[in-house]
């Protein structure tokens, strides 16, 4: 009796090493595939390593670049433009901002002087209502033109623009005496459907002479000399001994352009200012550039006619 029942527990219990062994056995690949795939798990990277931040003056901290051309746009052109419009105007922001900025490393002022800025809450209170479709059309625009600047040789261009231009956008060296290959002066006829293509101002001869270093007589506008430029914008005023460059004239009257004639009325006693065009004419026109996209010109052709000889290209923020 005693043996059977010694014989039956060994049995038993070597039934139960068995099974122990086998479930041993079958765990350890799972341990060793879960150990294999730990392994293989790609590295924690920083997407963002390479990505390129704006310093504007007077926000409070640096704004990813596509986020800051964003506002640009919305800020610089009219939403209601063409998208190839909007897209031309992206990708010539981009590369202003990169080569004012050497790639985020100084600050940029967001003024006409230098590129306007608008952060979304001006956006919003700008746009209202209409400030989610407004933001998606800008939004589109610089998705799909991301990354891509405007070079020659090779090197960021100084990709200036204006709002309308006089009928001829002005060279760099009608604006500044430099002449810079890729700014030079093209037609842009169209610009005379803008609506800021004319404008005219008024001055009492009080109110103009605290304007002036001088003090003017009404006979003076008879013996004014205006010299004109290739783009028919005015190189200089001289009154007697007395001459000033066309964009200081512009400065000094506040006018929109430096296209512009100066004539005083004996009658009402007024100075009477005529201007064409809206801005210091280099570069592309914004206005122009409208009048293409409406023609069915892309963004790259916009660009390409108003900036000479110039590739675009998209940069790879990891190399700077």
């Amino acid at each position: 009796m005693e043996s059977s029942i010694l014989f039956l527990m060994k049995k038993w219990m070597i039934s139960i090493g068995v099974l122990c062994l086998l479930g041993a056995l079958y765990m350890l690949p799972v341990v060793g595939l879960s150990e294999r795939r730990e392994a293989v798990k790609p590295p924690t990277s920083d997407v963002n390593a390479c990505e390129i931040f704006i310093e504007v003056e007077g926000q409070k901290e640096k704004i990813p670049l596509e986020t800051y051309i964003t506002g640009v746009v919305a800020a610089e052109m009219p939403v209601s433009f063409k998208k190839e419009a909007l897209k031309a105007q992206a990708i010539a922001a981009r590369t202003y901002a990169l080569k004012t900025t050497n790639y985020g490393k100084t600050a940029i002022a967001p003024t006409v002087a230098r590129q306007v800025f608008y952060d979304e809450e001006q956006r919003k209170a700008n746009w209202a209502s209409n400030f989610l479709g407004n933001e998606k059309k800008i939004v589109e625009a610089i998705n799909e033109t991301k990354g891509q600047v405007l070079l020659y040789n090779n090197e960021l261009i100084t990709a200036m623009f204006h709002s309308t231009s006089n009928g001829k956008t002005e060279s760099a060296y009608g604006y500044s005496g430099n002449n810079v290959p890729y700014l030079q002066s093209v037609a842009s006829i169209s610009d005379q459907a803008s609506p800021k293509f004319t404008a005219e101002q008024e001055w009492t001869l009080a109110q103009w002479n605290k304007l002036w270093p001088v003090q003017w007589q009404a006979s003076d506008f008879n013996r004014i000399q205006l010299f004109y430029n290739d783009s028919g914008r005015v190189d200089r005023l001289q009154l007697g001994n007395n001459v000033w460059t066309g964009r200081e004239v512009r400065t000094i009257l506040g006018i929109p352009s430096t296209d512009f004639t100066i004539n005083y009325n004996n009658t009402t006693r007024k100075v009477h200012v005529k201007t064409q065009g809206y801005g210091h004419g280099v570069g592309m026109s914004q206005y122009g550039a409208e009048a293409m996209a409406n023609e069915g010109k892309t963004a790259a052709e916009i660009l390409h006619y108003y900036y000479q000889d110039i590739e675009i290209k998209k940069i790879d923020a990891c190399l700077k």
